[in-house]
């Protein structure tokens, strides 16, 4: 058995705004991932806060809330083998002006804040994430 794990990936609301979701999901799928499930929404303040809630702590806590509830978001599951790890080599640095070429973030990311894109960042949390979005 392969060691296929799934990931959650979510096209914010700056690439959203800027119709770059195809040309991002492209980039998924040519580099070997599944979409397993997609989909269109907008989230509440309140919702972000609860996504988020690992920050909360932090100075950039309620701007990161507010900017991801400013505008529909595309919610993913992708799969691959590694998905977690894969997603976030893909997906680049934080902040798109220290992001490698051929990343998302490097070709789309406007500044730290409007990067674009959100991926789990362990296996722990991708299966936290994925229940926010996607419970039944």
């Amino acid at each position: 058995m392969s060691n296929t794990e799934q990931t959650l990936s979510i096209i914010k609301p700056d690439a959203v705004e800027r119709n770059l979701d195809n040309e991002i999901k492209q980039m998924f799928i040519k580099n070997g991932f599944n979409i397993f499930k997609e989909k269109k929404i907008q989230i509440e303040k309140s919702e972000a806060e609860k996504f988020y809630k690992v920050h909360e702590t932090k100075p950039f806590y309620n701007d990161l809330c507010s900017y991801l509830s400013s505008g529909p978001i595309i919610a993913m599951i992708l799969e691959k083998e590694n998905a977690v790890a894969e997603n976030r080599k893909l997906m680049g640095a934080t902040n798109p002006k220290d992001a490698e070429e051929g990343t998302i973030r490097k070709k789309y990311g406007i500044s730290i804040d409007k990067n674009s894109v959100h991926g789990s960042d362990s296996i722990e949390n991708a299966k936290i994430e994925i229940d926010f979005f996607f419970k039944d």
